[in-house]
């Protein structure tokens, strides 16, 4: 498996791709991550196009079990941020 890309390079490819300095690209890569963050955080759902949707889960209260003891916890409820990929990206990488 191939390392995955870094900030730096992906800021590096994104600038080369939009034809500008780097400076630029990164403030569009934090815009765009504050986006998400700041959606996400509020209950939302950040759809993009090509590569899939980002949103957040809530998980109910459940018993864990701890894996050192063996003893049974209750966990609290919480959210889980998770994404479904979109099925152009899947055929891409499988095709």
């Amino acid at each position: 498996m191939a390392k995955p890309m870094t900030k730096t390079q992906l800021v590096a490819a994104l600038a080369e791709e939009m034809d500008t300095d780097k400076k630029t690209a990164a403030g569009a890569l934090d815009a765009i991550t504050g986006i998400i963050t700041k959606e996400v955080s509020a209950g939302g759902a950040v759809t993009l196009p090509g590569i899939g949707k980002i949103y957040c889960r809530e998980r109910p209260e459940r018993m864990v079990r701890n894996p050192a003891t063996g003893e049974q916890i209750k966990k609290e409820a919480d959210k889980v941020v998770k994404m479904t990929i979109a099925k152009a990206l899947k055929d891409s990488v499988n095709g």
